[in-house]
């Protein structure tokens, strides 16, 4: 019996050391084929990654184009461009033309710049005050905190800021005023070519009508205006100083109003 064991053993033994040496060969060889799918496939992927690579530069380049477009445009586009509604562009040309009127030394594309900042910061007023109702009923709300600005002499104080800004050399923009001091005052700012007096110059008004710019010669108004040159510089040195026009809040134009502008 031992020694048929014995015999039995052996063959087991066998037996076993070739199904290891068997498996050992199958993991051999599904690794080397699993190797050969891997590579292949990331031959592929870089075949088809290759080809990709084209469409992929193209795609992002389209995107960047799209993207920069904007911004192109906007650096491309001079200082002087301004956001105009489409509805006030004729009548921004037909100010251009009365401006350039004024004298034969005029420089027509000051003109033109000075008519399309006119509206465009009218526009920008309009939608930052919030106009609502009557001027008068604007200046009730105004006074009552409803709304933070919206007096007629902080529409002028803000658009002879915005067009002092321009650096306007053929031209010169005044303070207008009629009625000072009583409840029916009203201020403008009038622009005149430069070294002519007040009275040939162009009215700009925007509290009147309803924070629409409408604008006619001095001396063609139905009321008389005259020129303020103090307020002028006080409205000038404001916006000359940050801590100025940081500050002009509404508690300072409550408290500047009646020594000033009573009449709004």
């Amino acid at each position: 019996m031992s020694q048929f064991a014995s015999r039995d053993f052996k063959p087991s033994q066998h037996y076993k050391h070739t199904v290891v040496i068997r498996r050992n060969e199958y993991v051999a060889c599904g690794t080397r084929f699993y190797s050969q799918i891997a590579g292949s496939m990331s031959f592929l992927t870089c075949a088809a990654a290759s080809e990709m690579r084209p469409i992929i530069r193209f795609a992002i380049a389209l995107a960047m184009l799209a993207i920069g477009l904007p911004w192109a445009s906007a650096e491309q586009q001079p200082s002087s461009s301004f956001q105009v509604p489409k509805n006030d562009l004729a009548k921004a040309q037909a100010l251009a033309n009365q401006l350039a009127a004024l004298s034969p030394r005029v420089d027509r594309q000051e003109a033109t710049l000075l008519a399309t900042c006119a509206y465009a910061t009218v526009n920008r007023l309009r939608q930052q005050y919030r106009m609502f109702g009557t001027p008068i009923f604007n200046n009730f709300l105004v006074y009552h905190g409803l709304r933070k600005r919206g007096y007629c002499y902080q529409w002028t104080e803000d658009l002879l800021a915005t067009l002092d800004a321009l650096k306007l050399k053929t031209f010169e923009l005044h303070w207008g005023e009629s009625y000072a001091g009583t409840w029916r005052e009203n201020n403008c700012v009038v622009v005149t070519a430069k070294g002519q007096p007040f009275d040939r110059g162009m009215i700009l008004d925007c509290w009147r009508h309803f924070g629409q710019l409408r604008w006619n010669l001095v001396l063609s108004d139905e009321d008389r205006y005259f020129e303020n040159t103090k307020w002028a510089e006080r409205v000038r040195a404001q916006a000359a100083s940050k801590s100025a026009r940081a500050d002009r809040h509404v508690a300072f134009q409550a408290r500047v109003a009646p020594r000033g502008k009573a009449g709004d």
